[in-house]
């Protein structure tokens, strides 16, 4: 059975893209059939993904809009080994024109269930906002993951993503739930990152995942060679936390 995650957040720098991205990879590097979606107008998955999303004449702004399927905008990404619905400034407009359109909530998630049973794994890569796209993203997907920063302001945007989430279970998508938490750019040196954590721990128990992805270079340099970091640097730190992640999410699902 295919599973789709959403992986979202309405706060920006928290690593969404740098997850869908290597995620991607490292799920599809253990031989599962990937499909990462960006549904984000800054195109920064297309782009590190190893796709330039100035050439592009057909992305899921196109599918949104009902003017292409999915078959034919999907490319295959190398060397990550996983397929891509890419997405490019374009999609910026599609919020505005998909207002008038019927069932605008769940354009995607129609899109995807022709060809979704291709895939192990669909991973959707949703812009930082509570936005249309958004909403597309989370009625598409059986569940969210949420990167996030063990940082200040983090449990208080944590809760809006919750009470969001909620509100799309009652409203759209009734079997959308979290399937975890994951720390991203972790510093074990940083006090305030330790105490975060342990409250994310305390509150949410067995949904943070046991993996935390560290603060490394090769993570942060990979996207400008176009490259997922386990084609960058495979011994890194970044590389060996993202296999783990997938690992872990596969035993999950055993």
């Amino acid at each position: 059975m295919t599973r789709i995650f959403a992986i979202a957040n309405q706060k920006g720098g928290v690593g969404k893209t740098t997850t869908s991205i290597n995620l991607a990879s490292s799920l599809a590097s253990i031989d599962k059939r990937v499909l990462l979606v960006d549904l984000d107008p800054q195109g920064n998955t297309t782009m590190g993904s190893g796709v330039d999303k100035r050439l592009l004449d057909r992305t899921v702004y196109q599918i949104l809009l009902g003017e292409q399927v999915a078959a034919e905008v999907r490319l295959s990404t190398k060397p990550g080994k996983y397929d891509l619905l890419p997405a490019n400034q374009e999609l910026a407009g599609a919020e505005v024109e998909m207002v008038a359109l019927e069932q605008r909530e769940s354009r995607l998630k129609k899109a995807l269930q022709v060809i979704q049973a291709d895939y192990d794994f669909i991973l959707i890569d949703c812009p930082p906002a509570l936005n249309l796209l958004t909403l597309n993203g989370l009625c598409a997907a059986h569940a969210v993951i949420i990167p996030m920063q063990c940082e200040y302001y983090a449990l208080e945007g944590l809760s809006d993503l919750v009470n969001t989430i909620k509100r799309v279970r009652t409203g759209f998508n009734p079997a959308i739930r979290i399937e975890g938490l994951l720390r991203t750019m972790f510093d074990p040196r940083n006090l305030l990152a330790q105490q975060v954590s342990d409250q994310l721990k305390q509150h949410f128990g067995d949904k943070v995942y046991r993996t935390i992805i560290p603060r490394n270079i090769r993570l942060a340099e990979a996207p400008g060679f176009g490259l997922p970091v386990l084609y960058h640097d495979k011994q890194s730190r970044g590389a060996q936390a993202y296999l783990e992640l997938a690992n872990e999410i596969l035993a999950t699902a055993n």
